[in-house]
This record gives C-alpha cells, structure tokens and sequence, in this order.
C-alpha cells in the first residue's frame, strides 16, 4: 500500500510541476511581449536595430566570401564530419550505457583514464502524439 501512496503522490507532483510550469511559460510569453512592445516603441532602439541589421548584412556578406576559399571549405567539410560522427557516438553511447545499466545493475562506471563516471539519465514531459 505504501508504493501506491508513493506513486499516487509522485503523480500529483509532477501533475502540479507541469501545471506551474504551462502557467509560467505562458506568464513569460505575456511579459516578453510586453518588453517587445516597449522596445518596438522606442525610436532610439529602433534606430540603433536597423544600422545592427545593415552590419549584419556585411558581416555575413564578408563570412560568404571567406567560407568560399578552398581552405575554409576543407574546413567546414571536417567540422561537419566531426559533428557528425560526434553524434553518432553520443547515440551508441547512450545505448552502451543503458545495456550496461540494466546488465550490471550499476549506475556507476570507471572510465579509461581511472575516473569515476555515474551515469544518468534526463527525463521530461512531453504530449503524447497519436
């Protein structure tokens, strides 16, 4: 009975946490759009944001011409690359670790270099889609 009273109350918890955070997140958005509004309505600020989007403008034009020499190309390819196997990892590393987990029951892992990692996991509330 006790676990049922556990988990009952657990869910209320996260029942309440997800009901504060929806009315937060909507309490941010009303604020942010009444700061959006004061900034909108400042003619200084409106200024100061056009002549930034005109740098704006050149800095990007000035980066398109850099990233087109051959090797700044090279470059990006390597990144990309990078990136790419670097998730890759992450993804068989997370698999790993589960397997690992559940195998040996322990949440904790000694690494190649004599640390002691814990493994953990992030968990969230999302909708359920159909």
């Amino acid at each position: 009975m006790a676990n049922s009273d556990t988990l009952i109350n657990i869910e209320n918890l996260i029942k309440s946490h997800d009901d504060r955070l929806r009315l937060l997140t909507q309490e941010l958005k009303t604020q942010t759009g009444m700061l959006s509004d004061i900034l909108d309505n400042n003619q200084e600020y409106k200024d100061a944001t056009a002549e930034a989007q005109k740098m704006t403008k050149l800095k990007t034009l000035a980066k398109q011409k850099v990233l087109k020499l051959p090797e700044s190309t090279t470059l990006v390819e390597k990144i990309k690359d990078y990136q790419a196997q670097i998730k890759e990892l992450k993804i068989a590393l997370s698999d790993y670790l589960a397997q690992y987990v559940t195998l040996s029951g322990s949440t904790h892992i000694e690494a190649s270099d004599g640390t002691l990692k814990t493994i953990i996991y992030t968990a969230k509330l999302v909708n359920k889609k159909d």
